[in-house]
């Protein structure tokens, strides 16, 4: 599984909101460059027939953490870290190596500067039972 994050401040930012003084919000053409090259990333994969499933996930203010005995439920986003799951690519590919080479990739995404440069993914095996985890 590619695991690919951001923060509340990142998905304000593409939607155009202002965010601290020194960074400038995502312009439509920076928009609908990621979009493009993510809709040619994911055809790729799929005409490789390596891409199993892929999902976006909404903005962090639309989240709710529920947990505990109590049941408790927490509206995101959350104290506690700042990034959140922004997406998922689940790949089926030859090795562990290739699914690293696939996410490589992402850091070709177009984005603004200093987005790009604090762009990250986690590339992580998807483990089918708990035999598998190694412990």
């Amino acid at each position: 599984m590619i695991l690919s994050y951001a923060s509340q401040r990142d998905y304000d930012a593409m939607a155009g909101k202002p965010g601290a003084a020194d960074e400038s919000p995502w312009q439509p053409e920076d928009f609908a460059a990621m979009g493009a090259f993510m809709a040619d990333f994911n055809r790729e994969l799929e005409e490789a027939g390596e891409l199993v499933e892929t999902r976006a996930l909404d903005a962090p203010v639309h989240t709710r953490r529920v947990g505990g005995a109590a049941g408790v439920v927490t509206d995101g986003p959350y104290a506690e870290t700042q990034e959140v799951l922004a997406g998922y690519w689940i790949v089926e590919c030859d090795s562990f190596d290739r699914a690293t080479q696939i996410a490589l990739r992402l850091g070709k995404c177009p984005a603004p500067p200093a987005v790009a440069a604090s762009a990250y993914a986690d590339v992580r095996p998807i483990v089918e039972s708990s035999s598998e985890l190694g412990f």
